[in-house]
């Protein structure tokens, strides 16, 4: 059958993760008061960034932007996924979901290289505690910022723009709650290698990129802790960088998992407890990791919270 002859898809079905209203009913349930506890929670950690002085530092600049990435990060599947739960029919445009797909890309690679600064800034800060204000000038923040973010749209505007080029003429459910670009290219009509290598290649190149990047950091802060003379100065330091550690410990575990997991498993099922691990359960925990191990970020909540009392 010629191109020509075929029917050209103009939505496609998100299947989701269950087809039984009862369990969507309780999925809906589950995954609003995950939403809102993520956006409670890092709202409150970009409020309290913003408002105490103590806390205008390199560290809290980038620790602001990924509340911000992770916020983002959220609102472009949760909100899609809560109104399939409770929609009769679960569709989304083709333009739509490709501009999802874009977005998600954006984000996951922005996210990725501000986690890759904050590991160098805690490299600077323990490594080279001298020079560190110095090494981390407002300057220097912003263009990692600018960079993470660059980086992060160019890698989705490639794999964007090559989505673009594919025909959608067969099937339309996407075994999934969000539109990824794997499950789209299982879709399309047209020879998707192109695709796959562009794919591939780019998610390769920017991952060990910012694999390297971190863990060079952390090759070296690890050196100097070891070399620090006083138990208690070793645990100040460390304490510095555990939340960080938790955090890309999440990450690069969900990377793990997607890549290594075994031909036996069902796939489907794997991607998408991968996919709420690192796009719904890694935003929600980030802020409760940084504000359950930061002494600085817990007094900072606890004076907040305090002056909204007083105001009453």
């Amino acid at each position: 059958m010629t191109m020509e002859n075929q029917t050209k898809v103009t939505e496609f079905i998100l299947l989701g993760l269950s087809s039984d209203p009862q369990v969507q009913i309780f999925l809906f349930l589950v995954f609003l008061i995950i939403y809102l506890v993520t956006l409670v929670g890092n709202i409150l950690i970009m409020l309290v960034i913003r408002v105490d002085s103590h806390l205008h530092t390199p560290m809290y600049y980038f620790l602001f932007h990924l509340s911000f990435v992770d916020i983002c990060y959220s609102s472009i599947t949760v909100p899609t996924m809560l109104m399939n739960f409770l929609a009769k029919n679960k569709i989304i445009s083709v333009n739509g979901c490709i501009t999802q797909m874009f977005f998600f890309i954006l984000l996951a690679g922005t996210e990725v290289f501000i986690l890759s600064a904050m590991a160098y800034d805690r490299y600077a800060a323990i490594c080279d505690s001298l020079h560190y204000m110095e090494i981390m000038s407002k300057e220097i923040c912003v263009q990692l910022v600018s960079g993470a973010w660059t980086v992060g749209f160019l890698y989705a505007l490639l794999n964007t723009i090559f989505t673009f080029k594919l025909h959608f003429c067969g099937p339309n459910q996407i075994r999934h709650f969000s539109c990824e670009l794997p499950p789209l290219l299982q879709l399309s009509c047209t020879d998707t290698f192109t695709n796959q290598v562009v794919l591939l290649t780019s998610a390769v190149i920017l991952g060990a990129i910012s694999f390297l990047l971190t863990l060079i950091s952390y090759i070296h802060i690890i050196s100097t802790i070891l070399r620090m003379p006083s138990v208690q100065g070793k645990q100040k330091a460390f304490s510095t960088c555990s939340s960080h550690l938790i955090v890309v410990g999440l990450l690069y575990l969900a990377a793990f998992i997607q890549y290594t997991k075994s031909r036996s498993v069902s796939s489907v099922a794997v991607d998408e407890m991968v996919s709420i691990q690192y796009s719904i359960l890694t935003p929600m925990l980030n802020p409760i990791i940084y504000s359950l191990r930061n002494e600085e970020v817990k007094t900072a909540l606890k004076n907040l919270l305090g002056k909204f009392k007083f105001l009453k």
